[in-house]
């Protein structure tokens, strides 16, 4: 594996020059469910913002937030921010290198715990991202779902007993990128690799089948009517967000579970008839649901004393939004409206 990684590994990625723990740790908690050619222009520019742990902490919620939107999954910017909060507390401003430590912080789970040890002080702990666990389903040839807890448990014993002795660094990022560009999910390039003497799903044709896929499930769908209301200087009508659920804590539009519900929504907070033009529908897929998005306009509106008062309410302009952390579908919505 090291081999392979020498000859046609990634060296050049933004987060291992340096391979510093709280580089590594951005990295880690943003390709979370993200491609990496998503990350990057993201990570060099959060780093921007925030170029070290305690500048995060000491960071408004809002800017952290701010330099997230669009990544998706914003559990992980709150969980983010909040342990580099308690980092400070606890650990003079950087993280721990121990792994209960690491385990003990927000939005660490063992497998980042282990990049982040492995990656920025060649400690010599494992990972189980997607990645390793499609190697070593095939490479093992070990049948069932990796996400049930027997499997998950037999691929940790593998997946230590493999850790060379040296070089975990260059060890754990090899094995992320086999994973991403050789050993994929569909199409695998078996002739090229380096592991196919060995590998059990290439030698009983199963590369197609292991790993083995998540019992079905259909998602529930749901629908929700969203208000762009604009005043007659063109700013938009924000809310923030509740602060738990989806998109917790963000800044969206205005929105109401159905139509009754945001004409009275409007009629308590907004002047003037309910006269609101219907936008094309926006579907939104979530990982436990679907969503459908039904936008109304309304133009020219005007508010109540009652949005004023208040903080979770905020007109701003339009060339004001980029400094707020808006869910991708609702920036989407906005900008496609001049």
């Amino acid at each position: 594996m090291l081999a392979w990684f020498d000859r046609h590994g990634r060296h050049d990625l933004p987060w291992q020059h340096p391979r510093a723990p709280y580089r590594v740790w951005l990295s880690e908690v943003m390709l979370q469910q993200t491609q990496v050619a998503t990350v990057i222009p993201y990570f060099e520019r959060f780093l921007r913002a925030f170029p070290d742990l305690p500048a995060l902490a000491a960071a408004p919620a809002d800017a952290v937030m701010a330099q997230w939107a669009g990544l998706g999954y914003y559990s992980r910017a709150r969980n983010l921010h909040a342990a580099a909060k308690l980092c400070v507390e606890r650990h003079s401003g950087d993280l721990p290198r121990d792994f209960g430590a690491l385990l003990a912080l927000p939005g660490i789970g063992r497998s980042t715990a282990g990049a982040i040890l492995a990656q920025a002080w060649g400690d010599r702990f494992p990972i189980m991202d997607g990645n390793v666990k499609r190697v070593l389903a095939r490479y093992h040839g070990i049948e069932g779902w990796p996400g049930l807890p027997a499997v998950e448990k037999a691929m940790w014993a593998l997946a230590n007993a493999h850790l060379p002795q040296a070089r975990l660094a260059d060890y754990t990022q090899a094995q992320m990128d086999f994973g991403a560009t050789l050993c994929t999910r569909a199409n695998p390039a078996c002739v090229l690799c380096p592991l196919q003497d060995g590998c059990a799903a290439l030698a009983t044709g199963r590369t197609a089948t292991l790993p083995t896929a998540r019992p079905g499930k259909a998602l529930p769908e749901r629908s929700a009517v969203v208000l762009l209301a604009e005043d007659a200087q063109g700013r938009i009508l924000l809310a923030r967000r509740p602060p738990t659920g989806v998109w917790a804590t963000l800044w969206s539009l205005p929105q109401a579970d159905d139509e009754d519900q945001a004409r009275n929504w409007s009629v308590r907070h907004l002047e003037g008839d309910w006269n609101a033009e219907t936008l094309p529908e926006l579907p939104h897929a979530f990982s436990h649901y679907r969503l459908r998005l039904q936008p109304r306009r309304l133009r020219q509106v005007a508010a109540k004393a009652a949005v004023g008062d208040n903080p979770d309410l905020r007109w701003v302009a339009r060339e004001e939004l980029h400094a707020f952390a808006l869910p991708a579908p609702i920036r989407k919505l906005i900008e496609s409206r001049t």
